[in-house]
């Protein structure tokens, strides 16, 4: 691992696993995460952490077994990128192929948000 992206894995705030039925295996995560790792069942739940900003690190699912999926906090996380929210590093690992789909656009254009915001404010 360069020493740039090791760095930043250490320096994790949470680690989040947004899922309403499985566990994360801890024995795949590594040692410097373990206690900073937690399991999200609900997307209310992981809107209060990012709102909070306590989430640096997120894995999604797409369908977790109420109204609100898996997409509608990626597209909270769009939201306040446009706002200079910097969007956490994630994951999906939802079988939804849609809502994978749905999560990825909402990430990216997050992440193209934020790059956007913080050119502007450097512009300045």
């Amino acid at each position: 691992m360069n020493e740039l992206k090791k760095y930043v894995f250490l320096n994790l705030k949470k680690y989040v696993f947004l899922d309403d039925v499985r566990n994360i295996n801890m024995d795949a995560v590594p040692d410097y995460w373990k206690d900073r790792t937690i399991v999200v069942r609900t997307a209310e739940e992981a809107i209060k952490m990012i709102e909070d900003e306590m989430v640096d690190y997120i894995s999604f699912d797409h369908d977790l077994g109420t109204t609100l999926t898996g997409y509608d906090v990626a597209k909270v996380i769009e939201q306040r990128a446009y706002r200079g929210f910097k969007p956490p590093y994630y994951a999906i690992h939802s079988a939804n192929p849609v809502g994978k789909r749905n999560i990825n656009a909402a990430m990216q254009t997050a992440n193209r948000l934020f790059r956007k915001f913080v050119n502007r404010n450097v512009d300045q």
